[in-house]
């Protein structure tokens, strides 16, 4: 059997993760999917993440907590020298950590437009950029980002006669920006760090049922999958990417959202 080739289930045992953005969401769900599997698993948010660790815990596996800002590079190196103290050494590192705008263009203020950048794209990069020395002195590493179909088609299409309610429920500018930003960072750090045993990747989600878009009408009825996603839908697609089920892919956007996009 050639060297990488994988004929046997997934199995994260011995591995160690650092998910970011999660105390909820995806964040939370791809946690748990991952402890699942065998993982132990340090926890980031700027929220609390007590919830989620209770939960890898009761799975059988380590898990760890860490408040972090993600848009600090200074909280960033941080939160990485904390979990690698915790865990000796980090395998894969999933950035979900994110947040949403739903402003018209003209209403998205630059603070926000920073805000949202800092905290998608940024916080991405600090990330990576925080990981890789760790990574590369181990010889090996799995990088899963979290983007969006937005990054990619640009969000919903605006209409003559949309009402004001329908224009706002958009996700707004710096979202699709940033996410778009995130699919262009995968790439370039796929291309980069991959002579160092480190595979990037990235699942761009459709609409899923989350807090964030609790309220919003998506028209899925209109998808081949007609249904809103699930965290854990999104949650094991990361799983196949963080695992070694994936050794010859890196650099790619996996589309996780009922077909509404196809390429």
């Amino acid at each position: 059997m050639e060297k990488g080739m994988i004929t046997r289930p997934i199995d994260l045992h011995g591995r160690n993760v650092l998910v970011t953005g999660a105390a909820r969401g995806i964040g939370a769900a791809t946690a748990l999917v991952l402890a699942r599997e065998g993982a132990d698993v340090a926890v980031a948010d700027i929220i609390s993440t007590q919830e989620t660790v209770k939960k890898i815990e009761e799975l059988g596996c380590q898990a760890s907590g860490i408040k972090v800002n993600i848009a600090k590079a200074s909280d960033v190196k941080k939160m990485v020298i904390e979990a690698v103290d915790v865990f000796d050494h980090i395998d894969i590192l999933v950035n979900n950590a994110g947040v949403v705008h739903r402003d018209t263009l003209m209403e998205t203020s630059e603070a926000t437009w920073n805000r949202v950048i800092d905290i998608i794209l940024k916080g991405a990069f600090l990330c990576i950029q925080a990981m890789y020395p760790h990574m590369r002195e181990q010889g090996y590493g799995k990088i899963v980002n979290v983007s969006s179909i937005s990054g990619i088609i640009g969000g919903a299409v605006s209409r003559p006669g949309d009402t004001p309610e329908q224009i706002r429920g958009r996700l707004g500018p710096a979202y699709a920006a940033a996410k778009g930003g995130v699919i262009a960072l995968t790439r370039w750090a796929a291309k980069d760090i991959a002579k160092d045993g480190i595979y990037v990747n990235c699942i761009a989600p459709g609409a899923c049922e989350t807090e964030m878009t609790r309220g919003y009408d998506y028209g899925v009825q209109a998808l081949p999958i007609a249904r809103m996603g699930h965290p854990n839908d999104m949650a094991e697609a990361i799983l196949f990417l963080a695992s070694d089920a994936s050794n010859y892919i890196t650099g790619q956007v996996l589309n996780v959202d009922g077909g509404w996009v196809m390429a």
